[in-house]
């Protein structure tokens, strides 16, 4: 340890520490301040945010905040990494994905930062017989390819061993997955039964001939597509991990080929620190399966940004989701990170759209230099607690699963479907709450808004798991308010009534516009109702004002015409007033019900 000489400026030298104590009593005078009565760890809590699964993001976190110790990068429990070096030479891979037969953009990907290809390939995206064409010129000893083939993975991962034969592609120089998941496939389609023959037997031939190839894909994205949460996602991924050990196991592979043969794909949302901590947890609940079954515990990840957060209007917005979820995921250490075009839910992304997003990677590579340090999130203490909170959440859902005979069985009963609906169902009631805003959709949104138009995607695999998007219930909503402009010339509006100045009725009257315009109702502020075309308003002011002229103003818009007067502000007593708009209201609702009584079908 290096000692360095006095240079007389010592650092609040003069000041005694602070104690935990001492900052409680001071959120106890914040609180009391709000009227708001609590004291020591109860006034710490009224501060803290809950988070699904049970778990809770306080507001101040120690050292006092114990977790157990993570490793070191590269070895168990491969908390802090999966690799010594972590992601430092070089960055993560940036792997792109493909669902058409596209031989330029695969090339145009290439020559452009993309390290990997991610295929759909199947009866849902590339024909198998046009797998060579589409990589036609890829150079396949240096891009590794990694294929998603449902249903079809034999013939699949046939063709491509075929093309590395062909091409000259010595054994040992090619990487990538083959990509069988025959539960994820389930998952996806409702199939009950498989037959895991044909998978062992290309797990077998490349833990023999193919060093640098894997045959499995443990894919949780159908999970957290269904609405699970990060825990329930943990707890799939390892119990479908497990029973793919147990399959090849049985098969007559070893068990340490066995674990060799899979590599794991999660969702990365733009909860960065949830998804930071999802990813470390993975690593050491993967290392803790390897422990007791005798196999090395590291574990491959590939991180794919989430198609739930993903917004159908303002789709330009998912830029910036798509960047917070790449640097999740890179920080929390995955080998592989997909991001998804901002345009990916409106159908097939254009170039400019896969250029952005290679681009993400590389300037969060490149330019923010964000893989020079070996798990950058390592040592916070918030990090390092939520990731051990995770793990035990995970853990649970693993044995939950295990208790009902494994994931086959889960996902054939049914019971899976239910936890997962169950997650959804309540992630759903805040979202139609506004709890989980929506830049775009359900804040913000803009009516005047020119969709860009896409090609539609091959159809996606259905069947089984539904398929969710955050932006679902005001999706409806929107294209309720289309189809009523594109069939009269207009769309549904709302006036809104401003009672006295501007410093009364501002914040309000830009509550309510916002409001009706996630579902989209078009708001007037300005002239008479008469003169508006609404057949419904809403009041928007101060309290004090509401007192003074709420029922004289509404029983003027009644007289004027409208049918159904609100009130921008918590409930009372107004007469003339028909309902409340405010914030925490079921917003979903309310719009729901308002387009119902304008007759907007």
């Amino acid at each position: 340890m290096t000692v360095l000489p006095d240079d007389g400026l010592s650092l609040a030298a003069e000041f005694p520490d602070a104690t935990h104590e001492q900052w409680q009593r001071l959120v106890e005078g914040v609180l009391r301040k709000s009227g708001k009565e609590a004291s020591g760890t109860a006034a710490e809590d009224a501060l803290s945010t809950p988070l699904e699964d049970g778990l809770r993001a306080r507001p101040l976190y120690t050292a006092d905040d114990s977790a157990p110790e993570p490793g070191l990068p590269g070895f168990a429990p491969f908390v802090r990494g999966g690799r010594a070096e972590g992601n430092t030479l070089g960055g993560w891979d940036v792997r792109q994905r493909h669902t058409t037969a596209d031989n330029a953009a695969v090339l145009g990907d290439l020559e452009n930062g993309v390290t990997s290809l991610w295929l759909a390939v199947g009866e849902q995206g590339i024909p198998v017989a046009s797998l060579g064409r589409v990589l036609d010129g890829v150079y396949l000893d240096l891009a590794p390819v990694v294929l998603d083939a449902g249903s079809e993975v034999e013939p699949a991962a046939g063709e491509l061993l075929r093309l590395y034969e062909e091409r000259g592609i010595a054994r040992e120089a090619a990487r990538g997955n083959l990509g069988a998941d025959p539960l994820g496939f389930a998952a996806r389609t409702g199939a009950e039964a498989f037959d895991f023959a044909p998978v062992a037997a290309l797990a077998r031939r490349c833990a023999e001939e193919y060093p640098g190839l894997r045959a499995l894909t443990v894919d949780a994205l159908p999970y957290h597509e269904a609405g699970g949460s990060a825990a329930q996602e943990l707890g799939a991924s390892l119990a479908t991990g497990v029973a793919y050990l147990r399959e090849l196991t049985e098969a007559g592979l070893g068990v340490e080929q066995a674990a060799g043969q899979l590599e794991f794909r999660y969702a990365a949302t733009a909860d960065q620190f949830l998804t930071i901590a999802k990813l470390r947890a993975a690593r050491r609940l993967w290392a803790r399966v390897a422990e007791v079954c005798g196999a090395p515990g590291g574990q491959v990840q590939h991180a794919v940004t989430s198609p739930v957060m993903m917004s159908r209007r303002d789709p330009w917005v998912n830029m910036l989701r798509t960047t917070v979820a790449t640097l999740a995921a890179g920080v929390g250490g995955a080998e592989s990170v997909t991001v998804l075009p901002f345009d990916h839910a409106l159908g097939l992304p254009d170039a400019f759209a896969r250029r952005i997003a290679r681009n993400t990677s590389t300037i969060l590579v490149e330019e923010s230099h964000l893989s020079r340090v070996i798990d950058p999130a390592g040592g916070s203490w918030y990090v390092e607690r939520l990731t051990d909170e995770l793990a035990h959440a995970g853990w649970e859902f693993f044995q939950h699963i295990e208790q009902q005979g494994g994931q086959a069985a889960v996902l054939a009963s049914g019971s899976l479907r239910e936890d997962l609906a169950t997650t959804w169902a309540a992630r759903s009631a805040k979202l139609a709450k506004r709890r989980e805003p929506i830049t775009g959709v359900s804040e913000f949104p803009n009516l005047a808004e020119r969709l860009p138009e896409r090609a539609p995607t091959p159809a996606e695999p259905s069947g089984g798991l539904p398929r969710v998007r955050r932006d679902e219930a005001y999706e409806a909503l929107r294209a309720r308010s289309d189809a009523h402009l594109a069939a009269t010339g207009s769309r549904p509006r709302i006036f809104l009534a401003a009672l006295g100045p501007a410093a009364a009725h501002t914040a309000r009257l830009t509550f309510a516009s916002n409001l009706f315009q996630a579902g989209g109702i078009e708001p007037v502020t300005e002239g008479e109702f008469a003169d508006s075309g609404a057949t419904e308003a809403c009041l928007c002011s101060s309290d004090a004002l509401y007192e003074e002229q709420a029922a004289d103003v509404a029983g003027e818009l009644r007289s004027a015409g409208a049918g159904h007067v609100f009130l921008a502000g918590r409930p009372g007593q107004y007469p003339g007033v028909d309902a409340y708009v405010f914030a925490g209201c079921d917003a979903v609702a309310v719009l729901s019900a308002t387009l119902d009584r304008m007759g907007v079908s």
